[in-house]
């Protein structure tokens, strides 16, 4: 299983792209301006775009996607989400007012993108890769994943801030081969991270201790500018897993 970060950052700004992680060729989490970057046939090949929640920034590049693609779409790309998260992009996106609703484009019944409500614990199988959905704590209904193939796993904690249940999921799990988290804050945005539902380096140190798991551990979603204070940070608060910087062009093999 390849996976390629496209976009990490929690905005833009010269080579900063928001939220975008692509798997092998076919699967997205997440469809921030990261997806942008892609080439026309690397975006006729996404088939499937999980999303973490409804926030701009995650969600960014859908209609410019499904539009620039429309000629060339044999077969619907799907939207998996929460069901308040698809409610979100029919009501203020795909509305015929902000952008057209391609869920019944050409017509509703050859729509070149289609919606797929998932349940919380929920798990899609797509080609012996596994995607479940688990929820996570933001200030809007959000949730992570964890991805797994018949050589390995990630998960990804989408927003959130302090919670139980992205890490008792993954506990659940023989394994975890690579974590993504968030960290959108320095410490000293700790009441910010409270009321938007964000880590610090002071939050997500005592969750990250929580994970049973050792995997090599990604640090994404910082606020521009502040990614080093919020990183250093983030080394002298977790103590329990080795953490690294993640930065927009990474790839892993998994």
């Amino acid at each position: 299983m390849e996976l390629k970060v496209l976009g990490c950052s929690g905005g833009v700004g010269g080579q900063l792209r928001t939220t975008t992680l692509l798997i092998d060729e076919d699967i997205v989490i997440d469809a921030g301006t990261g997806l942008g970057d892609l080439n026309l046939q690397a975006m006729s090949c996404i088939r499937h775009i999980f999303l973490t929640h409804s926030h701009l920034d995650h969600i960014t590049s859908i209609p410019f996607l499904v539009d620039t693609m429309f000629d060339n779409i044999k077969e619907p790309i799907i939207i998996h989400g929460l069901a308040a998260t698809i409610d979100a992009l029919k009501k203020h996106i795909f509305n015929n007012i902000i952008w057209p609703d391609f869920s019944r484009l050409p017509d509703s019944e050859h729509p070149v993108m289609q919606y797929q409500v998932m349940e919380l614990g929920e798990t899609i199988e797509l080609n012996n890769r596994k995607i479940e959905m688990i929820e996570v704590n933001h200030i809007v209904p959000g949730v992570g994943y964890h991805v797994e193939s018949e050589t390995g796993t990630f998960a990804f904690s989408g927003d959130t801030t302090t919670n139980d249940t992205f890490w008792d999921a993954l506990n659940k799990h023989d394994k975890l081969d690579l974590l993504i988290v968030e960290s959108a804050f320095a410490n000293k945005d700790i009441e910010l991270c409270h009321l938007s539902g964000h880590y610090c380096a002071e939050l997500l140190g005592p969750d990250l201790a929580k994970l049973n798991h050792k995997p090599e551990v990604y640090i994404s979603h910082n606020k521009p500018g502040a990614e080093g204070l919020i990183f250093g940070e983030c080394q002298k608060a977790i103590l329990t897993h080795t953490i690294h910087p993640l930065s927009s062009g990474q790839s892993f093999t998994i």
